[in-house]
């Protein structure tokens, strides 16, 4: 889970956009600071509307209720967590205040939920003998599945190095690619991968961006396309793609792209979410923060905000645990082979 955190801090966004407008007519006070930050959110976040619906969020209400908490004789300290909290209530990874002493962040998305993996089982099916290609390690179990596991997207995935990952694996029946724990990365990355899983160009989803300070100033949405690899290897066998509520941003959208590949199941819990792409602001003291601003539905225009379910949802057992065994991937290695005789 270390992993995890540190790609939700370091990176876990398709990309991070730094505006390099401060909101200087704020007097750096604590209230101007309230004022400051309350005002660039009410702004630029883009999921205002979505939040009310789901969550009962109200902005306006939000802001009268914490300006009460904000006084000129409160800490630094004090000042962060008050904001913090206020942040916090949009439940969304991608909103962050930074300050030099602390990383403000709502992570409920995963910790409210089962982990649904053990690093130190799932090393024991890597071994010591797995592949590398950029970052993505895989192997090939003994009952011919082959197995990928991809922890982040900030790593140089290319045509090239996943071409020879899957040469490498194509006397396989099947391909598990484990992306539990994924915290996110290049959104190019994530569509790189899951180029090489179809053979038609398909409609995965539509974006939206930020086009005034008002909540509802949006762009019409624009069709985005996934595009089947045009250099290497296309895998053309069966496919499961483990999931958990740890993946998010870019892995998230993988996940979607990936749903709609022919011959791939997704197995595991819903996913983590965070469909918005963040942008970043300054305070008038200094502090970043961090912010969803750009919209990114699925085919059918509707929010992944909050996650994507698995096709099939999985658990972990105690049992399995007791015996070191992963459930998820030993229920994909039985998925796959049944496939396999099924046919």
């Amino acid at each position: 889970m270390k992993s995890v955190l540190r790609l939700l801090i370091l990176s876990c966004s398709f990309l991070v956009f730094h505006s390099c407008v401060k909101e200087d007519f704020y007097d750096n006070t604590k209230q101007g600071n309230y004022e400051a930050l309350w005002r660039i959110m009410n702004e630029h976040y883009c999921f205002f509307d979505y939040k009310k619906q789901e969550l009962g969020v109200d902005w306006d209400e939000i802001h009268a209720r914490y300006s009460y908490k904000i006084n000129e004789k409160m800490t630094n300290a004090q000042l962060f967590e008050v904001l913090c909290n206020m942040l916090a209530e949009l439940q969304d990874g991608h909103v962050n205040l930074s300050a030099p002493f602390d990383f403000g962040r709502n992570w409920s998305f995963f910790e409210d939920h089962p982990e649904n993996y053990n690093d130190s089982i799932a090393k024991l099916y890597l071994g010591h003998n797995y592949q590398i290609a950029s970052g993505l390690k895989y192997i090939t179990f003994d009952d011919n599945i082959g197995y990928v596991r991809c922890e982040t997207f900030e790593e140089g995935i290319g045509d090239g190095n996943v071409s020879v990952m899957l040469h490498s694996l194509a006397s396989c029946n099947g391909l598990i690619i484990d992306v539990r724990g994924n915290g996110g990365g290049q959104l190019t990355k994530a569509h790189k991968l899951a180029s090489h899983f179809t053979n038609e160009r398909l409609l995965v989803g539509y974006i939206s961006h930020k086009t005034g300070k008002g909540r509802n100033d949006f762009s019409s949405p624009k069709a985005e396309y996934l595009d089947p690899a045009s250099d290497g290897i296309r895998w053309q066998k069966p496919v499961v793609v483990l999931t958990n509520r740890a993946v998010y941003s870019a892995a998230n959208d993988f996940v979607k792209c990936m749903k709609l590949c022919p011959n791939v199941t997704i197995m595991g819990d819903r996913t983590g979410g965070g469909s918005g792409m963040p942008f970043n602001n300054e305070l008038p003291n200094g502090w970043t923060v961090r912010y969803s601003a750009v919209i990114y539905y699925d085919q059918d225009m509707q929010h992944t905000e909050f996650g994507i379910e698995p096709d099939i949802q999985l658990s972990f057992s105690g049992a399995d645990i007791a015996q070191k065994k992963d459930t998820y991937i030993e229920k994909a290695r039985a998925f796959l082979n049944e496939k396999r005789w099924t046919k």
